[in-house]
């Protein structure tokens, strides 16, 4: 088997930093991913653009050149994808990893059809959004739900209740509504999330003023059914059905807790947030580091690639014995 200084779970834009810097410094290195080359972002709605500019997520430094200020998807895999080959970055994707085991000063990291690899050191850059935020209702697993949204064009001229209020649900809303869809936001709280990108609150709230998005605050989806969704205001307790040929849960997304757990990294009770050192990024299990979204816990808006991209430079120096790299942002945020 052959031993590598270092490996990498997950091929995301951190994990890719990781690698990026690992190979600078020399370091034989792997990344795993359960899917294809930064596999979440293939995952994004096929016309989205990120609140970062595109500086402000590139890795390697590599510039990110684009005509407008904002990457949307198709230029980030390209991007990622080329800054990869650039750095000729080894990969082994589709091998899910089921745990990481350390005996004596080495690890072994299982995946889940048995293949085994060693590493010196072991880098968790596994993200989050593999692992939406299930309600635990029924009919929540119909095959008309999705916690996913993709593009407009299969839902138009239907019925659809979008559970959420966040940027996610947002940006689906006001896309569906442009492609003739009856558009039903439904959310706990009061109004829609105070995290929304500045720019699309205007649009949203006036189209819900035009009646064009409908909306059911301070409510929650109880039960969903193959033609609707029962809703229970929170504050009236009234119960009330609506029509609903598809349903978008779009409640976020968390670190996959029971994959760190397996690896011996201790977890927060109640944030999910991993034991690690702010500055190296070492767990409380020697040699086995966190790196990027994956570190934050129940607080996925906290970490993102603009300041998750910076931990693999001060994981790699602390393995290779320099002065670490500060990531003050990420101080602040956690």
């Amino acid at each position: 088997m052959q031993l590598y200084d270092v490996i990498i779970v997950g091929g995301g834009p951190c994990g890719l930093a990781a690698g990026i810097e690992a190979a600078k410094a020399g370091l034989s290195h792997l990344i795993l991913d359960m899917g294809s080359l930064t596999e979440s972002i293939r995952q994004y709605p096929r016309r989205m653009r990120f609140f970062s500019t595109a500086e402000n997520i590139e890795i390697g430094g590599l510039p990110f050149p684009i005509s407008g200020v904002k990457a949307g998807r198709d230029e980030a895999l390209q991007y990622y994808r080329k800054a990869a080959a650039y750095y000729r970055l080894n990969f082994k994707l589709f091998q899910e990893v089921w745990d990481v085991t350390k005996t004596d000063d080495l690890f072994t990291v299982s995946t889940k059809t048995g293949e085994q690899y060693q590493g010196k050191k072991v880098i968790m850059a596994t993200g989050y959004f593999t692992h939406p935020r299930w309600l635990g209702i029924p009919g929540e697993n119909l095959p008309h739900v999705s916690h996913y949204y993709d593009e407009p064009f299969k839902y138009s001229f239907t019925n659809v209740v979008i559970i959420g209020a966040s940027n996610s649900a947002v940006e689906a809303a006001l896309e569906l509504y442009r492609h003739d869809v009856n558009i039903t936001v439904v959310h706990r709280g009061e109004d829609f999330r105070s995290t929304v990108k500045y720019w699309l609150i205007p649009d949203v709230k006036n189209r819900v003023k035009e009646g064009k998005i409908k909306t059911v605050f301070d409510s929650v989806v109880t039960q969903i059914d193959e033609q609707s969704v029962t809703i229970n205001n929170l504050k009236t307790g009234t119960e009330t059905q609506l029509p609903a040929d598809f349903v978008l849960v779009l409640t976020g997304y968390v670190p996959d807790a029971a994959l760190l757990q397996r690896c011996g990294i201790e977890l927060d009770p109640v944030t999910q947030v991993p034991v690690f050192n702010k500055e190296t990024f070492e767990t409380n299990v020697s040699g086995l580091y966190v790196c990027g979204t994956v570190l934050a816990g129940i607080y996925t808006e906290k970490v993102f690639i603009e300041n998750g991209r910076e931990h693999a430079q001060s994981i790699i120096d602390h393995i290779m014995g320099r002065e670490v790299h500060k990531v003050a942002e990420l101080i602040q945020r956690i």
